[in-house]
């Protein structure tokens, strides 16, 4: 009986354990032990529970080691990691990654570059992206850098429909920066019941009341 033991470690051990302690590798003196059908299979030591995970042609996993005791549950753990992996990658599918998009401009910028920066930021902001919003100041601008604080602040009223400040203008060497986060977007309003007619009574003459 060892002989064939020692044979059936030699295969599971070459399934990947990325996660879980599987098989020969969990040496608890005891451990509470779920079947491979969801079944409740009690307290037993970890040799019996893998003899019962080897009888089934299966593996031993260890899926709550912080329990007392550990709980174990007999399974494929191959087709068990596969299916993980395979979540994993649906779930990154439908994760968007949020950017940051940067908008760069100058103090002496005119109306319509001014303009064209601003529905750049919009359309990021509508996008789901964050916006970092930066006025590059040069030689002698570095005296008057209020304006740069206008512009930034001007720039952020006209996104305030879609977008909050997260960062407010601040000046780092010769750089004026503002952040700028599109605003969640509001929860449907449920419809209102519809309001019920109140029923007709009548008084014993036969007038309506």
């Amino acid at each position: 009986m060892p002989c064939i033991r020692a044979f059936h470690f030699s295969e599971v051990f070459t399934i990947a354990n990325a996660a879980h302690q599987i098989n020969e590798e969990i040496l608890d003196k005891e451990v509470r032990l779920i079947g491979d059908q969801g079944e409740q299979l009690g307290i037993m030591s970890a040799e019996a529970a893998m003899q019962i995970a080897m009888e089934r042609d299966m593996d031993l996993v260890k899926i709550a080691p912080g329990s007392n005791p550990p709980v174990c549950k007999v399974m494929d753990y191959g087709k068990f990691r596969f299916e993980q992996t395979k979540r994993e990658k649906e779930a990154k599918k439908n994760q968007r990654v949020i950017e940051i998009k940067e908008i760069r401009m100058s103090p002496g910028i005119d109306t319509n570059d001014f303009n064209t920066k601003l529905k750049n930021a919009l359309k990021f902001l509508g996008d789901g992206d964050r916006v970092k919003v930066s006025v590059r100041f040069r030689g002698r601008e570095m005296a008057h850098t209020e304006i740069g604080a206008v512009l930034l602040k001007d720039f952020a009223a006209q996104c305030a429909e879609i977008a909050n400040l997260d960062k407010a203008p601040k000046l780092e060497g010769r750089n004026m920066s503002m952040f700028l986060s599109p605003k969640p977007a509001a929860p449907a309003k449920k419809p209102g019941k519809p309001k019920q007619p109140k029923p007709e009574v009548k008084t014993e003459s036969g007038t309506e009341a």
